[in-house]
């Protein structure tokens, strides 16, 4: 006699799979390849910053493409951000979190322009008398 368990799916609905009958050795090799790449990004990176076989002016835009690179494993292998209809809300908020770090970032930017444009000139600051 043979048991077999069935779960009810409404039409259009993808099937769950109970936490019990998943594959634990699946996350953890998409884990696994997640930190090996990540690894090897980071090594080639300490390798392109302080070698010389690069040419000089290279440097710099094989650093931003190995970051490019890194940022793009550990969203797709840690945040799990991909382009399917599961990941709507995390891309969401991805894109939320972005564009707040942009908006830190620039109004940083202008506040420190305005303040450095409306400095006195160090010739004025020396030339300051304390009353008695």
């Amino acid at each position: 006699m043979t048991t077999e368990t069935h779960w009810d799916v409404a039409p259009g609905e993808r099937p769950t799979i109970p936490a019990s009958e998943q594959e634990a050795s699946s996350g953890f090799l998409v884990y696994t390849i997640g930190l090996l790449l990540a690894v090897i990004l980071t090594v080639t990176s300490f390798w392109v910053a302080n070698t010389s076989v690069i040419w000089a002016p290279g440097v710099p835009a094989g650093l931003a493409v190995l970051a490019i690179a890194q940022m793009g494993v550990h969203l797709v292998f840690f945040l799990h951000i991909t382009t399917g209809p599961d990941s709507t809300n995390n891309v969401l908020a991805l894109a939320f979190g972005v564009l707040i770090v942009f908006l830190v970032l620039a109004g940083s930017l202008v506040i420190m322009a305005n303040l450095n444009e409306n400095m006195m000139g160090h010739s004025e600051l020396m030339n300051l008398q304390m009353p008695r």
